[in-house]
């Protein structure tokens, strides 16, 4: 994982343990959609640029606050303009 549980945690500002298996969920969602964006494994990368860790953040804030009715067409679009610099043209 590029981000720890405690360091989302710490951005969600979730104290209690009780959340922990959704947000680790959640990471791996992020990942996922992140990877799909950039068309390449976040492994790929020697050291993160934190514009990804902050489309990762943005991905598990907007994914953890409004599970219940999250627009995944905006939030994937927002992810691609923050992401479109490290965007390959395929996998």
């Amino acid at each position: 994982m590029v981000l720890s549980l405690e360091e989302v945690k710490l951005y969600l500002k979730v104290d209690g343990d009780e959340d922990n298996t959704l947000i680790t969920d959640l990471i791996g969602a992020a990942e996922e959609l992140c990877q799909d964006i950039l068309r390449f494994p976040l492994t790929e990368f020697t050291e993160v640029p934190e514009t990804v860790k902050q489309a990762l953040l943005y991905a598990i804030g907007n994914l953890y606050e409004l599970r219940e009715a999250v627009d995944m067409k905006a939030l994937i679009e927002f992810m691609t303009r923050l992401l479109f610099a490290y965007r390959r043209e395929g996998w």
